[in-house]
This record gives C-alpha cells, structure tokens and sequence, in this order.
C-alpha cells in the first residue's frame, strides 16, 4: 500500500513539473482593470488552461493546456494588442497556482 501511494504521489509530482506556463513582465499595466482585460483576452486563447495576472509585479502567466503550445510571440502580441509592452517572456515548467503561492506568500522562497 506504501508502495502505491508513493507511486501516485511521484505521478502528480512529475505531472505537475511537466505544466508549461509562459509568463510575461508587462509594461503599462496599472490597474485592476487593465489586469483583467489582459486575463480576459488570454483566457480567450484555445491552449489556455488558467491564467495569473499580478499587478503589483506586472507579470501575466498563461498556463498551457497539457499537449499544446503557446508561443512568446503569440503572447506578447496579445499584450502589445491590448495596449501594453512587454519586457521579458520566458517559459517556465511551474503551473500558475505554483506562481500565485510563491508571489502571493504562500510558496516559501
């Protein structure tokens, strides 16, 4: 029984590192009405699995859905459509709620 919950535990483990997000640092974005505007449109995005916009860093992280791809420059011309610059993108294998908890004070370092 040990065994098969390690086993599990070591599934979602991998699972989890295996999320493909891409996050931006956004230029411009000042308020929570421009904070959501840039959700609204990145959630209309079909390889969108969730979406985590910080506004007092700046910073957009669009989820992917498992199997698909969202590429920089598809995200940073969503953002440059919405009015917005955007200083650096980057992928990253940490799913949004892992960004959220380490932003948001829950995720230690």
């Amino acid at each position: 029984m040990k065994r098969l919950i390690m086993c599990i535990a070591l599934c979602v483990s991998v699972a989890a590192q295996a999320a493909q997000t891409v996050t931006a640092q956004v230029n411009g974005m000042v308020c929570a009405f421009c904070a959501q505007g840039i959700e609204k449109k990145a959630r209309s995005l079909p390889q969108t699995e969730d979406v985590y916009v910080n506004l007092k860093q700046k910073m957009v992280a669009v989820q992917v859905k498992d199997g698909q791809t969202l590429s920089a420059n598809v995200l940073t011309q969503l953002i440059k459509d919405a009015g917005y610059d955007v200083k650096q993108i980057e992928t990253v294998s940490d799913t949004t709620a892992a960004i959220r908890a380490r932003l948001e004070g829950g995720g230690g370092s």
